[in-house]
Order: C-alpha cells, then sequence, then structure tokens
C-alpha cells in the first residue's frame, strides 16, 4: 500500500466517532504511558527485592484475586451509579495504592497492597468498555475498540522501554509515575466525559427496585459463559508475556531493559499495524479470527522455548502478538453483541473476570512450573492451551446468529431474542 493509501486508511479508521470518544482514548492513554506496575512487578520482586519467583507469582495472583474481586462489583457499579462515578473511585484508588505500594517493604504488606491494586485497577474496565458501548454507534464498536487497544499499546509500547531504564535507577520512581499518571486519568474523566449510562426503562423492574438485568442473568447465558471460559485461557496465555516471559529471561541472565526492550516490540507492533488489522477484521465473521487468534498465541509462546537471546525473545513476541491484535478488539465486540443494553456493565464485569481470574491463576501456574521443571515446560504448555481455546471457539460460533439492532426502551425484549437466537442454534457455550 503507497503512502497515500496509508493516510487515507488512517483517515477512515478515525473519522466519524464522537468527541467522547476521543476523551476516553487520551484517558486510556495517558494511563499506559505510565504502566509500569504490571509489567515489572515480577522483576522487581525477584532481583531488587530478592524473592523467588514462586513469591513472586503469589504476589501476582493476589494482585489478580483483587482483580477478581472487583470485576462483578465494579460490573454492577456501573449498572447502577453510572460509568463515570465507577471511573472516578477505580483510578483515584488505584493511585493511592499504586503510590503505596513503592514504600512498603514486608513480605506480607506487599502481597495486601498488591491485592488492593489489583481491586482498584481492574474496577475502571467494566466501566470503560461499557461507556464506549453506549456512545459508539454499533457499526463503528470493533473500530472504536481496535483504537482503544492502539492506546493502550501506544503508550505500552513508550513506558515499557521508559519504565526499563527506570526500574535500573529506582523502582519507587516508577511506581510514583503509575500514580500520578493515573490521578491525570481522573482529572480527565472529571473534567471531559459526561455521564453516558442509558436511562433506566420504566415498568415493575424500576419499581421494585430491581435490575432489568442481573448476575444471574449473566450466568444462566450459556453460550457467552462459554466466551467467558475461551476467553479465560486465551488470557492465561497472554498473561505469560508479563509474568513468565520476565521471570525466564531474568533467570537466564537478561536485565531488565532486555525485557523492556523485547516487552516494547508488542506495543510497537500494535502502534504500526493496528489500524491496517482493524481495516481487515471489521466487518469479518469473528469465527476464524478467533480461533487463529489463538492457535498463533499458544504457538507464539510455545516458540520462546528456542530464544536464547534478546532478538530471538523479540521475534516470539512479534507472533503473539499479531494474535492480540486480532483477539483483544473482536473478542470485546463479542461481548457487546451478546450484552443487553442496560446489562453492559454486568456482562462487561463477567468478561473482565476472566482476565481477572487468568491474572490469579496464571503466576501461580509461571512460577511453580518455572520452579520445579523450567520454563520450557511453560511455553510447551501454553501452545497446548492455544490449541484447546482454538478448538473450543470453532465449536462454540457455529451457526453463531447475526447481530440484532439494539432496543434501549425494552432490554427485557433484548434479552429474549438474545435468548431465542441462541436456542436455535443449538449450543451449550
Amino acid at each position: 500500500m503507497s503512502v497515500a493509501g496509508l493516510r487515507r486508511a488512517a483517515r477512515e479508521t478515525v473519522s466519524g466517532l464522537p468527541r467522547e470518544f476521543w476523551w476516553l482514548w487520551t484517558s486510556t492513554l495517558v494511563n499506559r504511558l505510565g504502566a509500569f506496575v504490571a509489567t515489572f512487578m515480577a522483576l522487581y520482586l525477584t532481583i531488587d527485592r530478592g524473592y523467588s519467583a514462586s513469591y513472586a507469582g503469589l504476589v501476582a495472583a493476589l494482585h489478580g484475586l483483587g482483580g477478581v474481586v472487583s470485576s462483578l462489583g465494579a460490573g454492577v457499579m456501573t449498572d447502577r451509579l453510572g460509568r463515570r462515578p465507577t471511573l472516578l473511585v477505580a483510578q483515584t484508588s488505584t493511585a493511592l495504592s499504586v503510590a503505596v505500594l513503592g514504600f512498603v517493604h514486608h513480605p506480607i504488606a506487599i502481597a495486601a497492597v498488591a491485592f488492593v491494586v489489583g481491586m482498584a485497577s481492574n474496577a475502571s474496565r467494566p466501566a470503560v468498555q461499557a461507556m464506549m458501548a453506549d456512545i459508539v454507534r454499533p457499526e463503528d464498536r470493533i473500530r472504536a475498540f481496535s483504537l482503544n487497544y492502539w492506546a493502550i499499546n501506544l503508550g505500552f509500547a513508550v513506558s515499557s522501554m521508559a519504565a526499563g531504564f527506570i526500574a535500573e535507577v529506582s523502582y519507587l520512581a516508577g511506581f510514583l509515575i503509575e500514580a500520578g499518571m493515573t490521578l491525570v486519568c481522573a482529572v480527565l474523566v472529571f473534567v471531559k466525559l459526561p455521564e453516558s449510562r442509558p436511562e433506566a426503562p420504566a415498568g415493575p423492574d424500576v419499581l421494585g427496585k430491581e435490575p432489568a438485568v442481573s448476575l444471574g442473568t449473566v450466568l444462566r447465558d450459556g453460550r457467552f459463559m462459554s466466551v467467558v471460559g475461551l476467553s479465560f485461557l486465551v488470557a492465561v496465555i497472554f498473561q505469560q508475556g508479563y509474568l513468565g516471559l520476565p521471570v525466564a529471561m531474568g533467570e537466564a541472565g537478561f536485565t531488565p531493559a532486555d525485557f523492556g526492550m523485547a516487552i516494547a516490540v508488542n506495543g510497537i507492533l500494535i502502534v504500526v499495524l493496528q489500524i491496517p488489522v482493524t481495516r481487515f477484521i471489521e466487518h469479518r465473521d469473528p469465527r476464524p479470527l478467533l480461533v487463529a487468534s489463538s492457535l498463533l498465541a499458544g504457538y507464539g509462546f510455545g516458540l520462546t522455548a528456542f530464544a536464547g537471546s534478546v532478538g530471538v525473545f523479540a521475534l516470539t513476541v512479534c507472533v503473539w502478538t499479531l494474535a492480540e491484535m486480532v483477539n483483544a478488539p473482536t473478542q470485546t465486540g463479542l461481548v457487546v453483541r451478546f450484552s443487553p443494553v442496560h446489562g453492559r456493565g454486568r456482562y462487561q464485569g463477567m468478561y473482565t473476570m476472566s482476565w481477572a481470574v487468568a491474572a490469579l491463576v496464571a503466576p501461580l501456574m509461571s512460577g511453580f512450573v518455572i520452579d520445579h521443571w523450567g520454563a520450557e515446560w511453560l511455553w510447551g504448555i501454553c501452545a497446548v492451551v492455544g490449541m484447546v481455546a482454538a478448538a473450543g471457539y470453532w465449536a462454540l460460533m457455529r451457526g453463531l446468529p447475526a447481530e440484532a439492532p439494539e432496543a434501549p426502551e425494552a432490554p427485557e425484549v433484548a434479552v429474549a431474542a438474545s435468548a431465542d437466537a441462541k436456542a436455535e442454534v443449538a449450543t451449550t457455550a
């Protein structure tokens, strides 16, 4: 494609989205520019503090457990209190807890504060995703989710390289920078983003003070819950880029800066390719996209077993990054497709919980496997999990019904229509 063609593609990708989306996008970018804790926690604990890979895995698991605890609660808050209040509470709490984490030294205190950081940081995700679905037209959502994912990785590409060198001088500075940038995000939300929650429908559910869509509704949605389960498998794989990979590189004698350079390829590649990838996947059948991305993720990490230099590690990062670019917006768009308008917070909360549970399980798995059998076994397990997820998506997505038009004034009808469509394709999802 020529330079003029690339410019035209970029213009078409970013055009037509509402102003509120771009403020939310900016908030996401600022947040990721300050990212430090999730990326360098394993190195901080094993290299700077001298703890074992198993302890680092335990702390990361507690961080993930905090996310599990907050996912569903934040989803309910997003539907009941609103997207904006949930974001403000989550981001302010994250900033305070991250700052505290930089000052605590006792292993129990580190573990406890990491749990709080996990709760606070994960609480904003259902609100962000629900707000994005509220303010963007259905036909533009895959594009919007891709652009938001692009912002995440634009910030990550910059922060991971900078943070690698900051970590060699002072881990505390990294914690404080992240806290400050998260506070800036809260200010942006407070000043620039109005509430986007749809008006609650009139009817007995509202008069009876019962939500139109409850957590029970979500749990009984078999097809959606299967999406959540498969999302968990894929998330376990992707988590290894920030858990198993840094520990394995550290034990192999590589420095934090080496890991920062290798993992920065993830963000750089997404910044360069996400727009053309978005144009490729925007209106395509999600089934082959999710199957292919699961296989690429598994085999990408599987290839890490053969890496012996920063360059080869970076090459394996390229493989699973392609999977990430396809999987993230496709799967998020699928969640919105299954979600009733007035239940978006709860559905997004349940989807977010799949990643939070993965953040709980993955570090325990990676720490145990690396300590007892070595990193090569971890990468082999990732390849097998990727194949299992691909097979699950292939079976699940057969006969996927067409996306139904939204009916904000009657979410109960949307729930029933969704259930009827799912029954027709006879899936247990």
